[in-house]
């Protein structure tokens, strides 16, 4: 296991500072602020592609916990570059939270409030304020996360109302993109308040978040994981009546991990071993039902008429997470070969060795779907730097 593990991390800590980071620091609008918004594959950049906020948060979140590991001066700009944009470009100074979309040069085209943007926005700048300690970051996140209690919780049944106007009124469509379904309540949100909520109680210990942080791990326990098949249920009625019947492995096992991450954040002993208990089952399920055993990889999403055999690039970095946090649980050497599986399929296949960072999408046995941008407004180096930053601390951990 040792070798194994340690042959890993020579690998991942290469592809993270060699290829990932580089690659979007080149990215970097020094015309017009942000972050170019779309590259094709082959890196010709449309300079005058809309810029989103979640893009322009997971960058600022990247670069602060880069410079937070490595100290490099590039890193401290790349982050400082984003959370420029992000309160010159996407703060709603009117209204108070975050706007959806800007044009290229910074110019607001998407006011709606997305809950999923607000989360990201707090899980940045919290990780800005960790790193440079900077108070006005902290602030920020602070006021992000009181408008989404005061608009978005549900206090009847519990949970966040998903997405709401500019100036924070109800709406009819609530879809993050045109491939949701419309509802009110989505494990997706909830998953990254959960993640945003336990970054902002690192560097902000108030007792009222202490408390939402509980609260969203026991949502879910016991209204979003499926205690029977130990998968996600993706959408939901207020009252939290499931809308579907659609697997996704990549949310399954980022999922997984984030409930440990965040129970121990809050110190919570139950919970924690709550959490621990059901990131293994979810684990195994992943292993058993998404995990490719021919090539390797985790397969992108099943429902009542099949799975899907094609590989997104983030499910890929996530099971990387997954897999190192159930091996940490357990000491069981059986998650190493889906762990190494996996990293030799993303090496082989997901990572574009000629023109940098990965593809967006693979086949089941690895080749290349054209045509799908390798940076738009979804795409970014949130799972996969993040995976290799989490990978080599937890290597390190465990090596110890």
């Amino acid at each position: 296991m040792k070798e194994a593990l340690l042959k890993l991390r020579e690998q991942i800590a290469n592809e993270l500072e060699n290829d990932i980071l580089p690659f979007w620091v080149a990215l970097a609008d020094k015309a017009h602020g942000g972050f170019y918004g779309n590259v094709t594959n082959d890196l010709k950049i449309d300079r005058m592609a809309e810029k989103g906020c979640v893009l322009n948060s997971r960058i600022l979140w990247t670069f602060s916990k880069a410079f937070e590991m490595y100290g490099k001066k590039e890193y401290r700009e790349a982050a400082e570059h984003a959370y420029s944009f992000l309160k010159r470009a996407f703060w709603d100074y009117g209204n108070s939270g975050l706007y959806w979309m800007v044009d290229f040069c910074g110019n607001p085209i998407n006011k709606r409030k997305h809950i999923y943007n607000i989360a990201f926005g707090i899980y940045a700048l919290s990780e800005y304020h960790k790193v440079f300690n900077d108070p006005d970051s902290l602030n920020m996140a602070i006021t992000l996360y009181n408008l989404v209690e005061k608009y978005s919780y549900e206090p009847e049944y519990g949970g966040y109302i998903d997405a709401f106007t500019e100036d924070w009124k109800p709406v009819a469509d609530m879809r993050l993109s045109p491939a949701d379904l419309n509802a009110p309540k989505t494990m997706n949100t909830h998953l990254h308040l959960l993640e945003a909520y336990a970054n902002l109680y690192r560097v902000w210990k108030n007792s009222e978040l202490k408390k939402k942080l509980n609260d969203l791990i026991t949502l879910f326990i016991e209204k979003i994981i499926d205690p029977k098949t130990f998968h996600l249920k993706l959408f939901f009625t207020e009252k939290w009546e499931s809308m579907s019947d659609i697997v996704s492995y990549g949310h399954d096992i980022e999922c997984s991990w984030l409930l440990c991450e965040a129970a121990d954040v809050a110190a919570d002993s139950e919970l924690r071993v709550m959490a621990r208990n059901i990131a293994v089952s979810i684990a195994d399920k992943v292993i058993e039902e998404g995990y490719d055993k021919v090539f390797g990889g985790l397969y992108d999403h099943a429902d009542s008429t099949g799975k899907s055999f094609r590989k997104e690039w983030w499910p890929q970095a996530e099971m990387i997470v997954g897999m190192m946090n159930a091996l940490e649980i357990t000491g069981n050497d059986r998650y190493i070969t889906p762990l190494t599986k996996t990293w030799e399929f993303i090496y082989m296949n997901i990572i574009d060795h000629r023109y940098g960072e990965w593809f967006h999408t693979v086949e089941r046995n690895g080749r290349t779907v054209e045509n799908i941008p390798k940076v738009e407004q979804w795409k970014c180096p949130y799972h996969n730097a993040r995976a290799c930053m989490e990978f080599i601390q937890r290597c390190d951990r465990m090596l110890k």
